[in-house]
């Protein structure tokens, strides 16, 4: 320990020796959780997602009127990249069955799922952005929550995930999510995931934000990671097609008012591509890479919002886009990390959100959205947070609690990926805490979608974050890993099953000159185009600076 050199800046040890000296006080203690009156009266007063004048009601579409953040109404009320009349419908790229957009964990269950359904693997297609499997399935670190204990069942977990949602969740999607969870656990193992056991062979399993039970499953905190890993594998195994730098910019229609592809840029040679199919699944994430209201991200370069932009030019009906989640501990410290997922296990073993003075300010397992709230009252309010040298603000996360009631090793056995992340700036968090403060990290509504994922424009079907429903107003931690593979897994079953069945008509992009008339005829005035593809981050964009917290 004498020989231990900190990687924080000087000015900062008066804190961390306080939070040190306090952490034996600490100990076996916790905050009381909140009541549900002072859960309402913290989110009113803190919660970016609660404060109207960041928001504004949509002029246009099948969901006129919805508050929305100013970023998101921003693309969403803009014109098409494209110009309608200038794309050739006759010449037809792919002919396909089952279109995918998007490779995450949801677009490529669907692609196992549609091949094991019937569908040939030449008549798939899955489009992808970046690289296969870039996406915030691969970033995932926590865990993937399942009701399979004999102290747990799919009701209790229906019940999490309702109050965690705020009682705004859509209750047959809820249904769907908490009963296939099992099964979903025993199709990862049999496709070789190597989830966490305890030394009898059982499932380890711990809690999170929210939680009534220990359903949470991991795989260290590598996660999503490992999950990706192996569902790539059997995608890949299975010799369904994929293009990869690609990104749909639009989708088709054709004279029987259904979804039959879409229109595909080359972001290489950029040249457009036509791909007319029988069903088309939207699994395209979320929209991180906006910034809402300047926040840090722990999305993937990719997650612009391109599938509620489609969707929505379709007349796919969305719902709950009001609603943003905000994880409590992304890194703030330093730069180069700012705004990285510090995974919510961390505060699940034991780690204590803790002030300057090494005062613990809230319970550690509180919703996500209180937690954040919290975080942000205790920096702005109270004033009690770390100012990073970039002038962010934020709260000790003390890790070296997580060894303190769990054992030394625990941290190198437990989050390999967490340790071996701040190590690389000199920040042995077996040591020192974390500097921690909110960041952008779940897109919590999106297209409205039925069980088996269809919308209310035949041939869409939409899996994973671009949906809404699933978690009402704020998501429970280990619920997006279970969503993404519930209902990419439906929707591969649902495409395949509607391709059987399905005679396309002649394609039109007659929906993008309507939504044209749409904008003109709400008076928006624009020369904005979207989806935008990929982010901006030239010149002033950077990401930690952006911050209109209060």
């Amino acid at each position: 320990m004498s020989d231990f050199k900190s990687g924080y800046p000087e000015y900062m040890q008066e804190s961390l020796k306080k939070v040190s000296e306090t952490r034996s006080s600490r100990f076996g203690k916790e905050f009381t959780p909140m009541t549900a009156e002072q859960r309402i009266q913290i989110l009113e007063k803190f919660h970016p997602d609660w404060k109207p004048q960041m928001k504004r009601g949509l002029k246009i579409g099948p969901s006129k009127g919805m508050l929305i953040p100013h970023e998101v109404a921003d693309i969403i009320e803009s014109h098409s990249m494209i110009k309608h009349d200038e794309i050739d419908l006759t010449k037809i790229d792919y002919d396909l069955d089952v279109l995918i957009i998007g490779g995450g964990g949801a677009g490529l269950s669907a692609g196992i799922l549609a091949k094991e359904s019937g569908i040939p693997a030449d008549k798939i297609l899955l489009v992808q952005k970046l690289r296969l499997g870039d996406a915030n399935s691969k970033m995932a670190q926590g865990g993937i929550q399942a009701a399979d204990t004999s102290i747990d069942n799919p009701a209790i977990h229906y019940l999490d995930v309702i109050g965690g949602g705020h009682y705004a969740n859509k209750p047959d999607l809820v249904e769907a999510l908490v009963k296939d969870a099992p099964d979903v656990i025993k199709w990862h193992e049999s496709l070789g995931v190597m989830y966490d056991k305890n030394p009898d062979g059982t499932m380890l399993e711990i809690a999170g934000g929210g939680t009534s039970r220990n359903r949470m499953h991991s795989c260290k905190d590598y996660t999503g990671l490992e999950l990706t890993r192996v569902v790539l594998d059997e995608f890949i195994n299975k010799e369904i097609g994929y293009t990869e730098f690609t990104s749909a910019v639009e989708l088709l229609m054709d004279d029987k008012e259904q979804v039959a592809g879409a229109v595909l840029y080359d972001l290489e040679t950029k040249e457009y591509h036509i791909a007319r199919s029988k069903s088309t699944i939207l699994a395209t994430g979320g929209f991180g890479r906006l910034h809402i209201q300047g926040f840090a991200t722990t999305n993937h370069y990719g997650a612009t919002g391109d599938g509620i932009v489609m969707a929505y030019r379709t007349g796919a009906i969305l719902r709950d886009l009001d609603s943003t989640q905000y994880h409590p501990t992304g890194a703030a410290f330093p730069e180069q990390i700012v705004g990285q997922l510090a995974t919510e296990k961390l505060r699940g073993r034991g780690a204590q959100p803790v002030n300057k003075y090494g005062e613990l300010f809230v319970y550690h397992l509180e919703p996500r959205d209180i937690e954040s709230s919290s975080y942000i009252r205790e920096c702005y309010e109270r004033d009690n947070g770390i100012v990073t040298p970039t002038g962010m603000k934020a709260v000790w996360l003390d890790t070296p609690m997580i060894e303190k009631v769990n054992g030394s090793g625990t941290i190198e056995r437990e989050f390999a990926a967490m340790f071996r992340n701040f190590n690389r700036w000199g920040i042995d968090i077996r040591k020192e805490p974390m500097l921690v403060f909110p960041t952008l990290h779940y897109q919590n509504g999106g297209v409205e979608i039925n069980a088996n994922t269809e919308t209310n424009i035949a041939g869409l079907l939409c899996a994973g974050e671009v949906c809404g429903g699933v978690h009402g107003k704020n998501r429970l931690m280990g619920n997006s890993q279970l969503e993404i593979y519930v209902f990419g897994r439906r929707a591969g079953r649902a495409a395949a099953k509607r391709a059987s069945k399905t005679n396309l008509g002649e394609l039109n992009l007659n929906h993008v000159k309507r939504y044209d008339k749409w904008l003109e005829e709400a008076g928006i005035i624009t020369e904005r185009k979207s989806p935008i593809i990929l982010p901006e981050y030239r010149g002033e964009k950077t990401l930690s600076h952006q911050l209109k917290i209060m």
